[in-house]
């Protein structure tokens, strides 16, 4: 199956230095993919060139590997949504989402504003039926190896209880599609497993979950997300974006204590050459650069977004995240679903 990948080269912290040495990469390991770069022509031509790609880009066939696809503006990442939605229409954000409306690709990619992309990507691609609102996904790792959906994570801080039902509806539907799930079990975050506990939003959210027919294993704590207990957590916007802050701000602590430990004095240093196959090992565990690309469910298009300091590792899989869900079918897995929950509540 070929899958097409429109991607915003000038969004993100770098733009196009970030952006089009990730695509090179995941182009050249993936066969079935088909990048189609969009944003402002001469930066691109002139990026390719430096790295001797430039003629790898040069047709404008659907079926080529690699195209250019040119856009005239820049979203910048502190820009307001309303100037990037209404005074900025051949923006390359706006343009690569376009080409997913349009069937052109099967899915956008971008590192920009994430305000921004969210507005546009709403505004262009609509909702899917039966769902409210978009919710920003991702995966975070866990102890078992694994790793775990998380959503809300920013779009929505205000949310009613059949929000958080939609958001366990996609989020489940998105882990069978990437991770082959059969019946992902679903968790609401709350301040305790007692079904007491929580606000009631929240009760109200786990009543519907219980009568959802989806696989809800119940309430689950903070420390819970790393544990594996669960596929899914769902909470709303505001308490999934500090929970996600925080979480990378601890692993990076964590990484940055090691570090020094290891550098003290000559002792210290060689001990962690002895120990550097673990360290790596560690470091590689931890590297939330690995986990990088949400998805924004819920629209009747794939978009994701990419951490805006993002490097190109990072960016390449957030690539890897559209790829993975054009590949699986999300779309069609979350209209699927919609219906049968909502028959069972």
């Amino acid at each position: 199956m070929t899958v097409r990948i429109a991607i915003d080269c000038m969004g993100g912290d770098h733009g196009v230095s970030v952006t089009l040495p990730a695509a090179l990469a995941f182009l050249d390991a993936h066969a079935d993919a088909r990048l189609i770069l969009v944003g402002q022509r001469e930066a691109l031509v002139a990026a390719l060139t430096r790295v001797g790609r430039a003629a790898d880009a040069q047709s404008d066939s659907p079926d080529a590997p690699l195209r250019i696809h040119h856009a005239s503006e820049v979203v910048g990442m502190d820009e307001p949504v309303a100037q990037a939605m209404r005074g900025k229409r051949d923006s390359s954000m706006r343009v690569a989402i376009e080409l997913v409306r349009d069937g052109q690709a099967d899915a956008c990619i971008s590192a920009g504003n994430t305000g921004a992309l969210m507005a546009i990507s709403r505004f262009v691609l609509k909702m899917v039926e039966g769902i409210d609102r978009p919710a920003i996904a991702a995966p975070l790792p866990n102890r078992q190896g694994g790793r775990t959906m998380m959503l809300d994570l920013g779009a929505n801080v205000d949310c009613e209880p059949a929000h958080l039902l939609q958001f366990a509806i996609m989020g489940s539907a998105l882990v069978s599609a990437l991770e082959g799930t059969e019946r992902p079990r679903v968790g609401l975050l709350n301040i305790g497993e007692e079904v007491i506990k929580g606000n009631e939003v929240v009760k109200q959210a786990a009543e519907l979950l219980r009568a959802s027919g989806l696989n809800f294993v119940g309430n689950v704590e903070g420390n819970d997300i790393f544990a594996g207990v669960a596929d899914v957590v769902v909470c709303d916007g505001f308490v999934g974006n500090v929970a996600l802050k925080t979480s990378e701000g601890l692993a990076q602590m964590l990484s940055g204590f090691i570090r020094e430990e290891f550098t003290r004095g000559p002792l210290a240093k060689a001990i962690a050459a002895l120990a550097w196959p673990v360290l790596s090992r560690f470091k590689r565990r931890v590297d939330h650069r690995r986990y990088n690309g949400a998805s924004l469910v819920g629209l009747r298009g794939i978009v994701i977004k990419s951490h805006g300091s993002s490097d190109a590792y990072g960016f390449e899989q957030a690539i890897g995240r559209g790829y993975d869900a054009a590949r699986n079918g999300l779309l069609r897995r979350i209209t699927d679903a919609i219906p049968t929950v909502q028959v069972s509540r």
